[in-house]
């Protein structure tokens, strides 16, 4: 179930969000949703590469709390105000599958 849940959060939730609050560019929106999961990267940098025992918020650079803060900074200007969206959210779904394991 938590799996399912995970992807979902990857993936469906991302639709959602992008088509009822972006209903204009719901498919732009979406696609950088779907773009943000390239921070997952920075799971190549470890080993081994996939635990699924590992809690990947402040073990990876990128799921780290200081590229968070830098995410939280990304939402004031207006240009950046997606991609912080997008990433913040993988961050909350890598969290909530932190808290399930």
């Amino acid at each position: 179930m938590q799996t399912i849940l995970h992807y979902f959060l990857h993936l469906g939730a991302p639709l959602l969000i992008a088509y009822f609050f972006y209903k204009d560019n719901w498919l732009k929106v979406y696609g950088v949703f779907i773009l943000s999961m390239a921070v997952d990267l920075d799971h190549l940098l470890a080993t081994p590469i996939f635990n699924p025992n590992r809690c990947s918020i402040n073990f990876h650079p990128l799921h780290s709390y200081y590229a968070i803060l830098a995410y939280c900074l990304l939402l004031f200007p207006k240009k950046t105000r997606i991609i912080a969206l997008a990433l913040l959210f993988h961050m909350l779904t890598d969290w909530i599958d932190c808290q399930l394991m």
